[in-house]
């Protein structure tokens, strides 16, 4: 005789969730080693081993800028990987950032410097979340998915610690309250909605002419970021906030194409449909992982 199915039976319960595959294990573990190298880095921070702190924030970002690609390369997408990938970029690019510099010189400053470091680490978590609440947006333009929406977290976590990078080129250091103003305009930056220049749809295929010096070009700079990293990380800092009124100005030239597309388009007469031309609204893609959300 043939036993009842108990459905609250553990056993039963256990056996309606399919095996995951490893691919989709993958990029959450590489999201994972990128939260310890974060956490890592305020533990070194509070610990006075600076120079450590700061490349264990790089490497969370090497890190986070790997996850995603290879989520899309895999197929190992997910909607945990996307949610697990926000909560990295909180704790790696906002709250780590914000304790190093308050560590370093802010607080120097006693509650001024503490709330330099907490703004910066509340910015960093608003953009996560208008981002993931505007992601499902269909009004945006065609265009929109060359930029993002204010500066991306891992870039204003690069960008905020230019003034320790200098400190460790011997440089005198500025004082304290200049770095809590520093630190303030680029969370402002993160919040604002200046579109920043993505480079996503930039093509990744290399001719066959070309993958030789492609391959010596990027050890190149590898081996210059390994023998000059404070030099480096200067001058990519200083020539990125340097480009962004270029990113802003190529998006105002999309908008005002778009714009002379759609007043240019002929009427429609009643009980036809009208001309698919896009919408212009001024909220650009700011997914950095479309694969990952985020």
């Amino acid at each position: 005789m043939q036993m009842p199915i108990d459905p609250n039976n553990p056993e039963m319960r256990r056996r309606r969730f399919r095996p995951i595959p490893v691919r989709m294990l993958v990029p959450n573990v590489i999201t994972l080693l990128a939260i310890c190298a974060g956490l890592t880095a305020i533990r070194l921070s509070t610990e006075g081993r600076m120079e450590l702190a700061v490349a264990a924030i790089v490497f969370a970002a090497v890190l986070d800028g790997l996850d995603g690609r290879v989520a899309r390369m895999i197929k190992g997408q997910s909607k945990f990987g996307a949610e697990l990938d926000s909560l990295a970029d909180f704790v790696n690019f906002g709250v780590a950032p914000g304790l190093i510099l308050y560590f370093w010189q802010l607080h120097e400053l006693n509650n001024g410097g503490w709330i330099a470091a907490m703004v910066f680490a509340i910015s960093g978590g608003l953009r996560l979340a208008r981002f993931n609440a505007t992601i499902d947006d269909p009004n945006k333009p065609g265009f929109a998915v060359n930029y993002f929406t204010g500066v991306p977290a891992p870039a204003g976590a690069i960008t905020v610690l230019l003034p320790i990078y200098l400190a460790f080129l011997a440089l005198p250091r500025p004082p304290a309250l200049l770095t809590a103003i520093y630190t303030l305009l680029i969370a402002f930056l993160m919040v604002s909605r200046l579109p920043v220049f993505s480079g996503k749809t930039v093509r990744m295929r290399v001719p066959p002419e070309m993958v030789l010096p492609v391959f010596v070009s990027v050890v190149f700079f590898i081996a210059l970021l390994i023998a000059y990293p404070w030099h480096i990380l200067s001058v990519g800092s200083i020539l990125y906030l340097l480009s962004l009124p270029a990113g802003w100005k190529s998006f105002r030239d999309h908008q005002r194409k778009a714009a002379a597309s759609n007043a240019t388009a002929p009427d429609v007469a009643p009980g036809n449909p009208a001309p698919p031309f896009p919408s212009v609204v001024s909220e650009p893609d700011q997914d950095d992982r479309p694969a990952r959300l985020n």
